[in-house]
């Protein structure tokens, strides 16, 4: 049981655009009684119209470039999550995909684009298999170090936490890089969903910098912004010279 949480815990970090690490944080019982702040009625027409441009071209995306999964995407809200900005990507036990995004999010969002941008980079996690292979990191990691626990002598406690250590460690294991790739084929998602990934990507200019730390899920800002930068640029280039072939 204490392993099938810690890898939930670390499956869940490759679908997620928030607040990272670093940031201050309320004490848990603050944040547990803080109650979402309910988005106005022009930010919740806005994530509709949104959600409904999107979708159909992040499912159309995924049939082209993963036609052996579930690309019946469904967009949700959380409206219970009362922390900070957080978008997430996970499947239900059918292997549906969802897109779920918190009221902090909504709030946070200053335009269609960026909201737009985020959807993308979501549903582009999927396409990826980003949680598949993660959950491969995970198990690998848990059973080399459970592994060279037991060969030390280890007792059962120190196993079992050798275990939960190594699947964390595991599933760390490309979150960077997992990142990038999801905001790379985000930004192709968001552009032929008819919005600008350059306006989208300012949204990583209102986040704390994670920096470039050796055991941290995100990149930094800076190569996010650039990773969307070069990719449009390239995507806008290759539409421009099929246009004329």
């Amino acid at each position: 049981m204490r392993l099938f949480l810690i890898l939930a815990v670390a499956f869940g970090l490759a679908g997620c655009m928030e607040v990272p690490a670093g940031a201050e944080r309320p004490a848990p019982e603050a944040a547990a009684e803080k109650a979402p702040v309910k988005p106005s009625a022009q930010a919740a027409r806005m994530f509709v119209e949104v959600a409904q441009a999107v979708e159909p071209v992040a499912e159309a995306q995924c049939r082209e470039l993963a036609p052996g999964i579930n690309c019946d995407f469904k967009i949700v809200v959380d409206n219970k999550d009362g922390g900070e900005a957080n978008a997430h990507q996970f499947l239900t036990r059918g292997g549906r995909p969802i897109l779920m995004f918190n009221f902090g999010l909504i709030n946070m969002v200053r335009n269609s684009d960026e909201l737009a941008f985020v959807m993308c980079h979501e549903a582009a996690h999927h396409i990826a298999g980003h949680l598949a292979m993660q959950e491969i990191n995970a198990r690998q990691g848990a059973a080399v170090l459970a592994e060279l626990a037991s060969a030390n002598g280890a007792s059962t406690k120190e196993i079992r936490e050798a275990r939960e250590l190594g699947a964390t460690l595991g599933a760390l294991q490309y979150s960077k890089e997992f990142e990038l790739e999801a905001d790379e084929l985000g930004t192709i998602i968001t552009l032929r969903a008819g919005y600008n990934p350059m306006i989208g990507a300012r949204f990583f200019n209102r986040l704390p910098n994670p920096g470039d730390k050796m055991l941290g899920t995100h990149p930094p800002n800076s190569a996010r912004v650039e990773a969307v930068r070069r990719t449009a640029k390239n995507y806008l280039a290759s539409e421009f010279v099929a246009d004329f072939q």
